[in-house]
């Protein structure tokens, strides 16, 4: 039977407590001494993912992780400024599974919408911070970082690879005013494994968006710098945009499919105008990854202000260049350091926490 876990979301302390058998963790935004563990728990259960949480779930030991920093402050941001992830594990004897569960008082899936307008004109919705990003026509977003071989990550976590503005606007040298308050990269010959849980892009389709980090720090080499998209062999998400850029190029067969806000293979028809003023069309079209990019399996549900996040991924994966690109659960006996961040309808700008989290098999 089909049921939510409900946990205690609220104050915080730095201690380890039990109740009712089950270790429960909750640490402050603060760097703590020692990292608090997520212990994930061998299970011989059928977990299906659908963002609900069966009764397999309630082994599992929760770690509650309190998200209270920000990047920077957008002009026009006004999402959530802290929320508490709740995150347990399983596995099995070929799979890892998490379900994460956080307060999101909104569930934002508008990201770039085509609009009709009193004229008849179609209008692309989009509003744009002091860096270029979105933080009002975007969607809620959610990002793991585990460690490969990034020196430091056990410590300091995710703010190894995350390199701000000086003083001047720039960074590594290269002028970053207008265009980002920060990069991601590390040192050569150092990777982080980067899982990006995209509730439009990706969440119709049942999977993560599988990235990586690694030591470029070069706009000309890569205008996203440090961060890739894993090896694929085809799929991926593309703007829905006709050949003039004045409007939609594609529509959903049955509108309002998956929300309204992605347009996915097989629903994907040819645009015919027959809208009103102020409807809306997809800005985005989605088809699934093939390849390393695509083998972590996600489902989100949200619901009565909640974000329920399932997500499966192999513990051992044989990908092209998934040596560098992918954790790697090989040995049980091993601690994984992990980070975790969650967007609020914004393109970057995100809650985080400092320091790093362990992850151990039971």
């Amino acid at each position: 039977m089909k049921r939510f876990i409900k946990t205690p979301i609220g104050g915080y302390v730095s201690s380890l407590f039990i109740l009712s058998g089950v270790l429960s963790t909750t640490i402050s935004g603060a760097v703590q001494a020692a990292n608090a563990t997520l212990t994930s728990v061998k299970t011989d259960s059928t977990i299906v993912l659908d963002g609900l949480a069966e009764s397999a779930w309630d082994k599992a030991p929760v770690l509650s992780v309190r998200l209270d920093n920000m990047p920077y402050k957008a002009d026009n941001y006004g999402g959530m400024t802290s929320t508490n992830v709740m995150l347990q594990s399983l596995y099995d004897e070929n799979f890892v599974y998490f379900l994460l569960q956080y307060d999101d008082p909104t569930k934002s899936l508008a990201r770039f919408p085509w609009e009709k307008q009193a004229d008849g004109t179609w209008k692309q919705l989009k509003g744009k911070d002091q860096t270029g990003h979105d933080n009002l026509y975007y969607e809620d977003k959610l990002a793991l970082f585990w460690n490969i071989n990034a020196r430091g990550f056990a410590k300091k976590g995710c703010d190894v690879a995350c390199h701000m503005q000086d003083d001047d606007g720039k960074i590594n040298g290269f002028d970053q005013k207008g265009k980002a308050p920060g990069r991601k990269y590390t040192r050569e010959g150092q990777t982080i494994d980067m899982w990006h849980w995209k509730s439009v892009r990706m969440n119709p389709l049942g999977l993560i968006d599988d990235q990586y980090v690694d030591s470029v720090n070069d706009p000309a080499v890569n205008s996203n710098w440090g961060r890739h998209g894993d090896s694929k062999t085809g799929g991926g998400y593309v703007d829905n945009i006709n050949a003039e850029k004045t409007g939609p190029a594609f529509m959903n067969r049955t509108q309002g499919s998956v929300d309204g806000y992605t347009i996915t293979p097989s629903q994907k028809t040819p645009f015919v105008d027959t809208f009103r003023e102020g409807d809306r069309i997809p800005g985005i079209m989605s088809e699934p990854f093939t390849g390393s990019r695509g083998d972590i399996w996600a489902k989100g549900e949200w619901q009565d202000g909640k974000w329920r996040i399932e997500i499966k991924r192999a513990l051992v994966t044989h990908g092209d260049k998934a040596e560098i690109q992918d954790v790697q659960f090989s040995d049980l006996t091993k601690v994984y350091n992990f980070g975790i961040s969650v967007f609020d309808n914004s393109q970057i700008d995100h809650l985080y926490h400092e320091g790093a989290y362990d992850l151990i098999f039971q």
